[in-house]
Formats: C-alpha cells, sequence, structure tokens
C-alpha cells in the first residue's frame, strides 16, 4: 500500500511517500514564508517523480489536520480531497499534534507538543508513551501558556519534554514555571515532520480509519478572526 501525505499545519511543512513494506519512499520538508499554495502543488509532482511513483499508483492520501495555521490546513486539506476525488482513493486524516509527539517515539517522560495559536494563545496536548503509541494526558486545546503550564504542573511530578514552535517561542515562560522539570529536545526534533503524518495515516489506514471526504473539516479547535468579526 502507498500512500502520500501532506502536512501544511504550519509554515514548515511538507509532503512524503511512503509503503507499508519499504518503508519511507522520500520526504520533502518546505519552508514556506507566504503560503502553501505556491509550493505545494510542485513540490509534490517533484517528490512523486522522484519516488518513482504515479499518483495514480498512491492507495491512500493523509493529510495533518490541525490544529495549527487556519491557511494551511485549508490548504492542505482541501489538495487532498483533491487528490482523493480525483482518484478515487480514500484519505485518513492525523492530528498534527499527535504526529508532532511522534518526533520522540519511546520518550520515558511526557511529551507536550505546542504550536502557536496567536493571541498568546498555544496549541497544545500531553502525551506519555504506551507500548507501541502514544497516549493522551491532555487533549488538544488552545489556550494560554501559563493555564497549560498550570495544568501540567498538577497531572506531571516528574520531568516533562516540549517541542514544537510553541515551545521554542515560550521558552523562558516554560522554565520559569517548570524549573527543572523542563527539557527540550534538539531544534531538529521541534520541526512537523510529513513523514511522521505518513506512518499514523498508514497505521489508520491498515486499521480501515478512513475518513469521509465530503465531510472532513480542519481541526481548528477555536474560530478564525473572520468567523468571530462576522458574528460579533
Amino acid at each position: 500500500m502507498k500512500l502520500l501525505a501532506i502536512e501544511t499545519s504550519t509554515m514548515l511543512g511538507g509532503i512524503a511517500v511512503i509503503d507499508n513494506v519499504s518503508g519511507l519512499f522520500s520526504e520533502v520538508r518546505l519552508n514556506v514564508k507566504s503560503t502553501h499554495s505556491e509550493r505545494l502543488m510542485t513540490e509534490i509532482d517533484h517528490i512523486l517523480k522522484q519516488s518513482g511513483v504515479e499518483i495514480t499508483d498512491i492507495d491512500v492520501f493523509a493529510v495533518a489536520i490541525g490544529p495549527g495555521s487556519f491557511t494551511g490546513l485549508r490548504i492542505g486539506l482541501s489538495t487532498t480531497k483533491g487528490f482523493s476525488f480525483a482518484t478515487g482513493k480514500p484519505i485518513v486524516a492525523v492530528p498534527t499534534l499527535e504526529a508532532l509527539a511522534w518526533n520522540l517515539p519511546y520518550c520515558p517522560y511526557p511529551v507536550c507538543t505546542l504550536l502557536d495559536a496567536r493571541k498568546k494563545e498555544v496549541y497544545a496536548a500531553l502525551f506519555h508513551w504506551e507500548e507501541h503509541n502514544f497516549a493522551r494526558l491532555i487533549d488538544e486545546a488552545s489556550l494560554k501558556i501559563d493555564v497549560l503550564l498550570e495544568k501540567i504542573n498538577r497531572s506531571s511530578q516528574g520531568k516533562v519534554v516540549f517541542t514544537g514552535e510553541g515551545a521554542l517561542l515560550y521558552k523562558e515562560n516554560i522554565i520559569g514555571a517548570m524549573k527543572e522539570k523542563a527539557a527540550f529536545p534538539p531544534h531538529e526534533k521541534m520541526m512537523p515532520s510529513p513523514a511522521n503524518v505518513a506512518s499514523i495515516g498508514m497505521q489508520k489506514a491498515l486499521k480501515g480509519e478512513f475518513s469521509e471526504p465530503l465531510s472532513l473539516v480542519p481541526f481548528y479547535i477555536r474560530r478564525s478572526e473572520a468567523e468571530l468579526k462576522r458574528n460579533s
């Protein structure tokens, strides 16, 4: 089974192609300064050619469903839906913060994944490793960093590993609240990985956990600024 994964939750997104037998074929990461729409299709074409795969050879499409950049998530999902409708192949949706946690499999400490949610908030979740997978200690939420750190201090007595762009942005706050309990991985482990989205997507696909393309929407957690203004 061949799978193409799209990750556009942050400015650093990308694409990966894997096979359930051979593993990772290829991975491309994009440090996008404007929008993913300008480079995403070009890079998908490039990665397919480098992998020796046609779009019709892909058996399933995986997409990072959020939370994250509202615009990025819409672009990633609309592209994935377009491929699904054109080829008749199914989609699996992968939670972005869970995929980020997979940068640190088998970690003995809880892993807190953080993305910048703007407005001095973070998208966050807390995971711990159980045998062959990550389980949630705190579900995905959008909240102030101080509120999050208070919740983590109540739920965890030992070290916690913080990763993601939010961990970099609020590192001083985290250290101030957590002291010696705060740990941070190398910088390259704080970035989203399309290969992680592909790997989780393959696990879901092999279990038959597909999403209905017509009803699938990004996992925003909170409403966009445009929606708030429209309803105010």
